[in-house]
């Protein structure tokens, strides 16, 4: 019967020879590194204006946050429905602008009153796009707050109104204003709405011709206690990426802030 000897031990690899067959098979990290330095991004400008943003109601495209993000003088915390505004919000504390890419469609009486105490102090309101379907049944935000509403349902002779998906147009400037600073005639690919409500009281921003729309794409409410910005652009990716949207969102967000674009 043949004796089965004990395997010798291979001698040990050195550790040069031994981190680059490591290297070689692509599993380099299996071995102890030394420590890196902790990454930390550029810190928020003290003077940052806060924005709460509030989401919820409708599905959007991920890359609407990245329309607010990157940008040091914006400190940009998410309210998202249905815990949207179950704390009371004040300009100059909790938050100096609220931007709205919500659809809610209606608010319990709590954040409903927390909304309202909040604009009646003045703090500055961006609505975009979808947030105009919302709070429908709320007369005194959509009359005198933003100036505008969406028609879910006909009125009396007025039809409902209409959205079609995937339009290029052509979107051209209104009015030089501060939220328009920097912006010229452009081209998007959006979602447009028709047969909306709005207030006659509005000042245009940016207007269209095309056929799918109302005329108004943008506008300043004529409500006087605060400043308030509606923008119906913005559906999807190919809104949230294109310069010229992000930089209209960032004028507004900073105009109704009281700070210069």
């Amino acid at each position: 019967m043949a004796v089965v000897k004990p395997e010798t031990p291979s001698p040990r690899v050195p550790r040069a020879v031994a981190a680059l067959t490591a290297l070689a098979l692509g599993i380099a990290g299996a071995l102890p590194t030394a420590a890196q330095e902790l990454f930390r991004p550029v810190p928020k400008a003290k003077d940052a204006v806060r924005v709460l943003l509030v989401t919820g109601g409708h599905d959007h495209d991920v890359s609407f946050y990245s329309v607010l993000d990157g940008q040091d003088d914006l400190d940009v915390r998410v309210d998202p429905h249905p815990n949207a505004f179950r704390g009371e919000v004040a300009p100059g504390r909790g938050a100096d602008v609220v931007v709205l890419y919500d659809m809610p469609a209606a608010m319990a009486p709590g954040p409903e009153a927390h909304l309202r105490a909040f604009v009646e102090a003045g703090g500055g309101v961006v609505s975009l796009h979808h947030a105009i379907a919302g709070r429908t049944g709320w007369r005194w935000w959509w009359e005198e707050v933003i100036g505008g509403r969406y028609l879910e349902t006909p009125e009396g002779d007025r039809p409902a109104s209409t959205y079609k998906h995937d339009v290029e147009m052509t979107v051209r400037v209104a009015a030089r204003h501060p939220v328009t600073a920097g912006l010229t005639d452009f081209r998007i690919l959006d979602e447009t709405y028709k047969g909306m409500w709005i207030s006659p009281k509005v000042t245009a921003l940016l207007t269209t011709d095309e056929a799918t729309s109302d005329g108004p794409v943008a506008w300043v409410s004529p409500y006087s206690r605060a400043r308030v910005v509606t923008i119906q652009l913005g559906h999807g990716r190919e809104a949230h990426l294109h310069p010229s949207y992000r930089r209209l969102v960032r004028n507004a967000v900073l105009w109704v802030a009281r700070r210069t674009p």
